[in-house]
Formats: C-alpha cells, sequence, structure tokens
C-alpha cells in the first residue's frame, strides 16, 4: 500500500498559549538532548483538557504536553505521574509513546511539561481518514485490533512491574460511584433530573468482588494512531492523564458509553466524537461478548458496568454544562449540554430495566 499524507488537527498556536521558546530551548539544551534548530509549533487542537504541541527540529519530531494555565482541580493535570505512569508502562505495553524528558520547573513554561516522541500515523476522529479506501473487512479489522488493545492492557501484570503506585487500588469501584454521584449532584442545574433513582441503583448493585488491572479511562478511536501504511493496525494509545489501577469492565463500560451505533437513535448520533458508526464495526453486546471471550471472563449482567459508564459521561456533561451556564466559558457548542445529561440518565433508567 502507498504511503498517504498524514493529516491532523494542528492549528497554529492559540493566541495566549504560545511556547516560550527563549525558555524552552535553553531548557531542552540543559538535559542534553539532541533536537537540532528551531522548531516550527504547532497545536493540536483537539482535546478539552491539557494542551499539546508539536515542535519539528530539524532532525526529530517530538510532542510536549503541559496542563492549561488557570486554577487546576486537586489531582488533575499531574504531568509528573502521565510521564512517570507512561514510562513505567512502555516496556509492558508497548504501544505507548517513548518519554523523552519531564519538566517539574513550572517557571519554564508556567506550567510541569514533558516531552514525548511523536508517533508517524493517522488518528481516527469523528470519522475515518478519508486518505484510505475502508471497506468493511478492512474496519473490522481495525475494530477487533482496537478492543484487543485495552484486553491486552488490562493483562499487564501491574504488580510484578511496579504499577501499583497509579492509584489507591482497593475499593476502586465504590469511589468511583460515590465520587460520580457526588460530581452529578454538584454541577446539578435546575433543568436536569437529580438522578437519585440511577445513583441508588448503582450503590446497590456494586459488584462484591473487585478485579483490579490498569484501566485507561479514556480509551476511544480518537485516542489511537493508526498505522499509516496499514491502517487497520494501531501502532500507539495516547492521553493516559486518567490511566489507573481500577476495574477492567468499569474501563469496558467507560468506553461503551462513546460508542454510537449507526442504527441509534438521531440524538445519541449527534454525540458521536468517533468512527464507531461505520459499517464493519462491532456492536456494543458484540464487544462485551468478544471481551468475555478473550479474557475467559463470565459477563452475565453487564448492566452495572453499563449504567456506570453512561452516568460517568452524564456527570462529564453536566460538569461541562455547569460551567457554561455560569459563564466560566463562553463555548457555545456546550449550551446543550443539559440535554445531554437528560438523555443519558433516561438511558441509564432503561439500561437497568432490562434483564441484562
Amino acid at each position: 500500500m502507498s504511503k498517504v499524507k498524514i493529516k491532523d488537527l494542528e492549528r497554529q498556536q492559540r493566541k495566549g498559549e504560545e511556547l516560550d521558546l527563549k525558555k524552552l530551548l535553553p531548557w531542552i539544551s540543559s538535559q542534553g538532548l539532541e533536537l537540532k534548530g528551531d522548531p516550527i509549533v504547532t497545536q493540536f487542537s483537539g482535546g478539552a483538557s491539557n494542551w499539546t504541541y508539536r515542535l519539528k527540529f530539524d532532525n526529530q519530531d517530538v510532542i510536549l504536553r503541559r496542563a492549561p494555565l488557570g486554577k487546576k482541580a486537586s489531582g488533575a493535570h499531574n504531568m509528573p505521574r502521565e510521564y512517570e505512569l507512561q514510562k513505567k508502562l512502555k516496556p509492558h505495553f508497548n504501544y505507548v509513546p517513548e518519554m523523552i524528558a519531564v519538566c517539574e520547573n513550572e517557571e519554564v513554561l508556567g506550567s510541569a511539561f514533558y516531552l514525548m516522541e511523536r508517533l508517524e500515523g493517522m488518528i481516527p476522529r469523528k470519522n475515518l481518514p478519508k486518505e484510505v479506501e475502508w471497506d468493511t473487512e478492512k474496519v473490522n479489522a481495525l475494530c477487533h485490533s482496537f478492543w484487543d488493545k485495552l484486553i491486552d492492557l488490562h493483562q499487564v501484570d501491574y504488580q510484578e512491574h511496579g504499577l501499583d503506585t497509579l492509584g489507591k487500588g482497593e475499593g476502586y469501584v465504590e469511589r468511583q460511584i460515590i465520587g460520580w454521584n457526588k460530581r452529578y449532584s454538584d454541577a446539578r442545574t435546575w433543568n436536569v433530573p437529580a438522578g437519585k433513582k440511577v445513583m441508588k441503583w448503582l450503590e446497590a448493585h456494586m459488584p462484591k468482588e473487585e478485579n483490579l488491572c490498569v484501566i485507561h479511562n479514556d480509551f476511544r478511536l480518537d485516542n489511537v494512531v493508526l498505522d499509516k501504511n496499514d491502517p487497520a493496525s494501531i501502532i500507539g494509545v495516547l492521553d493516559w492523564e486518567l490511566a489507573a489501577i481500577g476495574d477492567p469492565l468499569m474501563d469496558l463500560g467507560s468506553s461503551l458509553a462513546y460508542w454510537v451505533h449507526e442504527d441509534d437513535n438521531f440524538f445519541i448520533k449527534s454525540m458521536r466524537r468517533q468512527a464507531s458508526n461505520a459499517a464493519g464495526m462491532m456492536k456494543r453486546q458484540e464487544i462485551i461478548d468478544y471481551y468475555a471471550d478473550k479474557t475467559g471472563r463470565t459477563i452475565d449482567d453487564f448492566r452495572f458496568y453499563r449504567v456506570y459508564g453512561l452516568f460517568r459521561l452524564a456527570g462529564i456533561a453536566q460538569q461541562i454544562y455547569y460551567r457554561y451556564s455560569k459563564g466560566f466559558t463562553k463555548n457555545k457548542a456546550f449550551k446543550n449540554f443539559w440535554m445531554i445529561s437528560i438523555y443519558l440518565i433516561k438511558t441509564c433508567e432503561k439500561v437497568i430495566k432490562q434483564k441484562r
């Protein structure tokens, strides 16, 4: 297959978010990094959390990740943690980019940051890359490859490889349920349901036995990098900010909350941000069955994990809308997020009534 032109959501640096090269380049030199010349800097427009830049030096392309400006929630935007996590995980999960250097001195750029290798490939966004001639067989191969990466990640022995410092581990399920119940309630506005029925159901149906592993916590198609010469193959998994030691089925449930079918209703399709609706992609129940078969797990009733994923997403949408309603952000794309919260709460209630 011939090489294709690589495209992504790279733009000129946003005003007020420009990297200070007069401070950054001396720091790079102090680390003994052999990056030559003055870099061409672009910024990725995707994502709503940490800021991500591409620095194209004469001899190498690198990615810089840093926290945004302003007040940050406790534990959020922890660049050193994100760096160390990936560095430790890389030998055991090769789809993590190579880490290059980390800077904890906020005086350099106004925030801690780190550098990592740039993986040269394609990132599937809302739709699959147009440069590729996709057919059902190729899409299906990509879909299986995608879920295989999550399964592979969940098989990493975090205790043996010293990854048990990534999170508190034991008690993860309860912390998540209590935490998201509180976060949704705290962000609730007058125009969305209280969600008490869903909250109480989740609290009453937490699994008695807890399984723990390394989880990604934001596993979506737009967080993977495809091989430019074999687009059905994945060469990298990105955005490890939310990774933790947690429950694998909760990780799967969170991912499936974003997984939209072509035959889903119009409203949920309007929320789609990845190409899960393309012909050849597995349906949600097929994915659950595939995961169970590949891992040897018996999953008789996935409702708890499905409801958790949907409610968590409702909480995320509501937090965004709350900030918009209070004037903390002027982005008009968020003005109807309250409707997303309503839809997801109603969907949770429907799933609860199902037999499995």
